[in-house]
């Protein structure tokens, strides 16, 4: 059974840059999908970015993020990671990290259902 633990609450100004971890009780080596959520207040969770492997690591990031949003993996600490550059007061949310043995790709990184195993999510604030 994995387990995926974030870090804690972040705020920061706009323009300012954070960096989200999740550790995992799993080697990330064993997942095939990988990604990291946006709920924003009153809105439904969202996928901004995702590793999926397909014989090697793709990244996908939606058009919200993409430029200023990395993802990343560091598979001998199970960690994955989110490097959050030039933050809006629309990113404002809870972010959750989240993590599937199934394959997702563009069609589906981003779509909250093929992920079986989520971390607890971190409020994050953009003032």
């Amino acid at each position: 059974h994995v387990q995926l633990v974030e870090s804690g609450e972040e705020s920061v100004q706009a323009g300012g840059s954070l960096r989200l971890s999740c550790a995992t009780s799993a080697y990330t080596g064993t997942m095939t999908s990988m990604a990291w959520f946006h709920q924003a207040p009153g809105k439904e969770r969202e996928g901004v970015a995702a590793i999926v492997w397909e014989g090697g690591d793709t990244h996908y990031y939606s058009e919200s993020v993409k430029g200023r949003f990395t993802m990343s993996r560091d598979i001998a600490k199970k960690m994955l990671y989110l490097e959050m550059n030039n933050l809006r007061p629309e990113d404002t949310g809870v972010y959750y990290c989240a993590v599937d043995r199934r394959w997702t790709g563009a069609t589906w990184f981003h779509r909250a259902e093929r992920y079986a195993t989520w971390g607890q999510g971190t409020q994050v604030t953009v003032s």
